[in-house]
């Protein structure tokens, strides 16, 4: 069972209590897909930053914790990573949805790099994002690892 690996995994581990504030006051958002090891991909330690995982490492799904990560735990910045090859432009969001029988938005898209910035531009906007964050767009390459902003920064 791979579950009790990883609880095995896990005895081996020691762990380094710190401040629930990450260091770096940036949140990330990128996607679930398991190709990406955001850490090692940013060169982020344990601490520095709040990482918010979810299916196509969109914004609007991230809300909620992005709001815990701002307004509770002095996060000023945001990173949104989008990816090559996301499952979430395989598939039509009506097809989904009326396969089973819901209406909840999966937020599938074409273009990763159209999702990054879409994405940003909503965030930015958003009334209860904090008016001095910064939010900005990338696109990781699931072949090379490398990644690329979408757009130029923004305040």
């Amino acid at each position: 069972m791979s579950i009790d690996e990883l609880i095995s995994r896990n005895r081996s581990f020691v762990a380094h209590p710190g401040s629930p504030t990450p260091a770096l006051r940036v949140a990330v958002v990128t996607c679930m897909d398991c190709r990406i090891d955001i850490y090692r991909a940013l060169g982020l330690e344990p601490g520095e930053a709040h990482v918010i995982r979810n299916a196509g490492g969109r914004a609007r799904d991230a809300l909620r914790s992005l709001l815990v990560s701002q307004r509770k735990l002095g996060t000023r910045e945001v990173m949104l990573i989008t990816h090559t090859g996301c499952g979430m432009a395989s598939f039509e969001n009506a097809e989904f949805q009326e396969e089973l029988g819901t209406d909840i938005d999966f937020e599938t898209f074409e273009s990763p790099e159209q999702a990054a910035a879409d994405d940003a531009a909503w965030l930015r906007e958003h009334p209860l994002i904090l008016e001095d964050t910064t939010v900005r767009a990338f696109v990781y390459d699931v072949k090379t690892g490398a990644v690329t902003e979408q757009g130029g920064p923004s305040d």
